[in-house]
């Protein structure tokens, strides 16, 4: 038998990422045009025949459940920093909010790029467990040292979320339901909502009430904080893992070229909303046939093939695509910076706000009580900062060709700069209620700007390179949130206070980089309102 042609072989190797294949040339949006198709036609039978249904409300509260656990984590090292400080007497107490960030810059990197690689599910299934098993176990730590490593490891685990969970809702959504991306960022308000409220009666109740003679036995608070949003992130991996059937990303299948099984999730998707679904799968390869007209054949592999095939191809290739065009180039790189300038100015302020809290006003010391009770006011104003985000992102954008107010980037823009202006006034505060006050306003306005910043930033790259565009944007975002307490320790005391007079230096800091941030989301070439994410 005669061999086949060498372009008929290369066609028919599983697994070849079409970003590298030679179907169709690339198009402007860093995919090739056979890929582009086979998205868009998938596109319109999402829209037309699946709709939004059952399956998407199930994913909208499991993928919510893993941003809720990244806020969780973020805010409950943030809350136990001053019972932390009282009972294990670190040198500085803000190495356990640079360990969790180094902890979320490895875990972003990898599960970020792994989804690219070799699918969306191992990521979506693995992390919270992680975080549980590490976030109960630093719960016993007996020494600062011990505390920090485990931290360090449970932002591994839980790192994984942001970039991989929008990815997968975004792909199963129609164009005209892309909203929910936005109000997916409710998530992220809730998890803190949830952890202050945990905090607030745990450490109120078992705290030691002289800070400069306070033992293990009379500090529970803070550990049983820890216990708590342990369990409830292994709950919430139980809900993910075991109880909802995840089905790999279509658009991931597709860019792979794993095209029946790509027809296989649309179908399940479809029958689990009641629905039926006309796409098969030779019309899926009609509309990327090649110049000879070949479409190919795909071989099933084994879980072990689909991993050793995926690093033996591991390259550049899924980067690259990002900045294969002037206009995605400068869109990829501004977004980048954006992640990477709000990643330290949030934890500047928030990462610290427990301290802030009960230091801010001179000459009067607040009560462990007040200070996370004013924490879980703050929390609660931040629900409402993602839902209005969510109403205001698509404003008068029925044309996307045509200017108008409105937009991710209208709204990002203006969410930002007004986080700064509310963190400049904080700085002025010389009463608890304005503290309180200003805080409130800055937390309604930053939940805004995540739940902007949060879908604009997946839906703006392309399935293929979804995984590694979120994980670079998220990693430098965590990079830079490594700087947050080396900023807050050069410029204040152990015990808080300021350091030849830089009052509030780290607060000031925080509002002029999301100023800075509010004028670089203007200068994105890019609006993703209105369109269809590919």
């Amino acid at each position: 038998m005669e061999s086949p042609p060498a372009d008929v072989e290369k066609m028919d190797t599983p697994f070849e990422d079409s970003s590298s294949t030679s179907e169709l040339s690339t198009t402007q949006e860093g995919v090739t045009a056979a890929y582009e198709a086979k998205s868009t036609l998938i596109n319109e039978h999402v829209q037309n025949e699946i709709g939004f249904g059952r399956y998407q409300l199930q994913l909208f509260f499991l993928t919510g459940l893993g941003w809720a656990a990244d806020n969780i984590w973020l805010q409950g090292v943030a809350i136990i920093l001053p019972q932390i400080k009282n009972e294990l007497n670190p040198t500085r107490v803000e190495f356990a909010t640079m360990s969790l960030f180094i902890g979320l810059i490895v875990g972003a990197s990898t599960w970020g790029v792994l989804a690219d690689l070799i699918g969306r599910r191992l990521s979506f299934n693995i992390t919270l467990f992680i975080a549980s098993v590490f976030g109960i176990a630093a719960g016993g730590a007996n020494n600062f040292t011990t505390l920090c490593a485990l931290i360090s490891c449970l932002g591994f685990g839980v790192g994984g979320n942001l970039p991989v969970d929008g990815a997968i809702f975004l792909e199963v959504l129609p164009q005209n339901q892309q909203w929910w991306l936005t109000l997916l960022s409710v998530w992220w308000a809730l998890g803190q909502l949830f952890a202050s409220l945990v905090a607030w009666p745990l450490i109120s109740n078992f705290s030691c009430g002289d800070p400069t003679h306070c033992l293990k036995a009379e500090n529970k608070g803070w550990r049983y904080t820890f216990y708590v949003l342990g369990g409830v992130t292994a709950v919430m991996w139980i809900f993910r893992y075991v109880v909802f059937d995840l089905q790999e990303s279509c658009k991931y299948l597709v860019a792979k070229g794993r095209d029946k099984e790509a027809i296989e999730v649309l179908e399940h998707i479809a029958r689990k909303n009641g629905k039926t679904i006309t796409l098969t799968l030779e019309s899926l390869r009609a509309v990327a046939k090649d110049e000879t007209g070949q479409t190919g054949t795909i071989t099933h592999l084994s879980t072990y093939q689909v991993v050793r095939n995926a690093f033996s191809s591991f390259s550049l290739s899924h980067v690259t695509p990002l900045f294969s065009t002037r206009r995605l180039a400068i869109n990829t790189s501004i977004t980048i910076v954006l992640w990477g300038l709000i990643g330290l100015a949030y934890p500047l302020f928030n990462g610290f706000i427990t301290l802030y809290l009960s230091t801010q006003v001179k000459n009067q010391t607040s009560s462990t009580y007040r200070t996370y009770r004013d924490y879980s006011i703050i929390s609660v104003l931040g629900v409402p900062g993602s839902i209005i985000a969510c109403l205001v992102v698509d404003y008068t954008r029925k044309n996307p060709n045509k200017f108008a107010m409105g937009g991710r980037k209208v709204t990002m823009a203006l969410s930002t700069a007004l986080t700064g202006i509310f963190l400049f006034l904080f700085t002025t505060s010389k009463t608890e209620n304005a503290v309180l006050g200003y805080s409130l306003a800055s937390g309604l306005t930053q939940n805004a700007m995540y739940g902007v910043l949060y879908a604009y930033t997946p839906e703006v790259f392309p399935a293929p390179h979804r995984g590694t565009g979120d994980a670079l944007c998220s990693a430098f975002n965590r990079i830079c949130g490594v700087l947050a307490p080396v900023i807050k320790i050069v410029t204040t005391n152990p015990d808080g206070t300021a350091v030849g007079g830089t009052a509030n230096g780290p607060i000031f800091v925080s509002a002029t980089l999301f100023m800075v941030a509010s004028v670089l989301v203007l200068l994105l070439p890019i609006e993703t309102a209105g369109k269809a994410a590919l």
